[in-house]
């Protein structure tokens, strides 16, 4: 560091923090050790007698932390998300849209190993809403070499996070039950699964209503299907009662079964399944810009009963990754076993809490 002129400072860096005193006011810092000197900064350092000022002296193969985070941001940075504003050595990433976060844990990792650096984020796999913080990333001290941070692009080798936008999708649900059929209680399941899916752009195409026939519920899938239905949601009949007959009306669909059961509770229960369409949709550009692939799979999720009156269950962990267009196979589900349990907290802040968050 070097002394200079108070006067002289614009555009350099503070090595230290220059404190305030007000007798009975405050005592403060006014400006923070890394603090870019401004023109307007000057005659409040004046007022405070500071005639002259220590100044980080910049060596060419050294970087400032604000010049580090900037960099540290081109790690993270995908699209639909943009930067805050450098404060203090710190960047933010923030999210431009609603959708599915992605995390590559690998190249996370890798960067945090190397030292003197981080990057902290959201849990992957969840859902964000436009203006959220996806992620923080510094330099830990006030300046690092330039062939360190080089060093950190060739780890990442690409984006650290993806944000995919939720699609829009056509959705059928299928109330099962033969209390419900033959009107010996309301159908209350119905509205839950109706609200949830408010939270996305769905387009209801049907709602079939069926007693315990299997024979008859696959007939209902069936209907939704031909319908153009891309996400079919049976509620009820998934328990191993003599009654409870929905898995097998799905399987008898042709579906292909990705799992029955789920190391989550609530929502143990779960089916999730994938019917190939007899022909692929027509809808021309809409889909290429759905991403809705070439067999265009209807996804078929068979709820258990504790969708309907539990705050959370494997429904919010599944249907928002769904929702955004990926394909779920087994050993997604397998790994929600790790915070899979759900706490039933008196006031529920999902998904900002540990429900999934494990090893999903």
């Amino acid at each position: 560091m070097k002394e200079i002129k108070t006067t002289d400072a614009v555009g350099q860096v503070l090595c230290h923090d220059v404190t305030q005193i007000i007798r009975g006011v405050t005592k403060d810092a006014v400006f923070r050790k890394g603090h870019v000197i401004r023109e307007e900064d000057i005659s409040v350092l004046l007022s405070m007698g500071k005639d002259h000022i220590y100044i980080w002296e910049k060596e060419e193969n050294m970087l400032h932390e604000n010049e580090a985070a900037l960099l540290l941001y081109s790690l993270c940075e995908n699209e639909h998300m943009h930067p805050s504003e450098v404060k203090e050595g710190k960047i933010e990433v923030i999210a431009s849209c609603d959708g599915l976060l992605k995390v590559d844990r690998e190249r996370l990792n890798h960067i945090n190993a190397l030292g003197e650096m981080m990057i902290a984020s959201r849990h992957g796999n969840f859902p964000v809403k436009a203006g959220d913080k996806i992620a923080g990333t510094r330099i830990i001290p006030l300046v690092i070499e330039k062939e360190k941070m080089e060093q950190a692009k060739a780890v990442c080798g690409g984006p650290i996070f993806e944000l995919k936008p939720y699609l829009h999708k056509k959705a059928g649900i299928v109330t099962t039950g033969n209390e419900v059929y033959h009107g010996r209680i309301q159908d209350t399941f119905t509205p839950v699964i109706k609200e949830k899916l408010s939270e996305y752009d769905v387009e209801f195409v049907g709602h079939e209503l069926s007693d315990d026939n299997h024979e008859r519920i696959t007939a209902c899938i069936r209907r939704l299907a031909d319908q153009g239905a891309d996400l079919i949601l049976c509620t009820g009949g998934m328990s191993v009662d003599p009654d409870d007959r929905t898995p097998l009306a799905i399987r008898n669909t042709g579906a292909r079964i990705v799992t029955y059961g789920a190391p989550v509770l609530p929502g143990a229960m779960f089916l999730l399944a994938y019917l190939e369409r007899e022909e692929a949709p027509v809808c021309g550009d809409k889909c290429k810009e759905q991403k809705l692939g070439s067999a265009g799979d209807i996804v078929i999720m068979g709820l258990p009963g504790c969708v309907m009156y539990a705050k959370r269950t494997i429904f919010d962990l599944a249907l928002p990754r769904i929702m955004a267009g990926e394909t779920l196979e087994a050993e997604d589900i397998s790994v929600l076993g790790e915070g899979g349990l759900c706490l039933s907290c008196p006031v529920c802040t999902f998904p900002n809490c540990g429900f999934g968050k494990g090893g999903a």
